[in-house]
């Protein structure tokens, strides 16, 4: 029983990592890009422009994703304190819980939301195969 909590452990905590990684390797290529990549031509340039241009709002979807699953897990928190505080003064904080959840859940949608749009913009310039 206890080896199955620590592998549920193990997966959550990568499944948390996986959009700080996302966001580290967009932040990566546009390095490498800027740093690494001299245009021989101007066509060349001007396709390093869009790819960082490409990245940039890849990197903002991922922030706002990020922020927003921050900004919900820290409602459900803020949810729980509010039952237990509620329990232990014994005052009704349905309107409060409700409220909380509603926003937490929403906050929580809008970051999806993000993530989604950040993976069709990856795909929808992804390349594969020759040229």
């Amino acid at each position: 029983m206890q080896v199955e909590s620590q592998v549920s452990d193990i997966a959550h905590s990568i499944q948390l990592g996986g959009p700080t990684n996302r966001l580290a390797r967009i932040v990566d290529r546009a390095r490498h890009l800027e740093q690494n990549q001299v245009p021989a031509d101007v066509t060349g340039g001007a396709a390093i422009h869009r790819n960082l241009e490409t990245l940039s709002h890849r990197a903002r979807f991922v922030n706002w994703a990020i922020s927003l699953c921050t900004l919900c897990a820290l409602l459900v928190c803020t949810a729980i304190a509010v039952l237990f505080i509620g329990a232990f003064l014994s005052v009704d904080v349905s309107v409060p819980i409700i409220m909380l959840f509603i926003v937490a859940m929403a906050a929580f949608i809008a970051a999806l939301v993000n993530f989604l749009r950040e993976i069709d913009l990856a795909t929808g310039t992804l390349r594969i195969g020759p040229h």
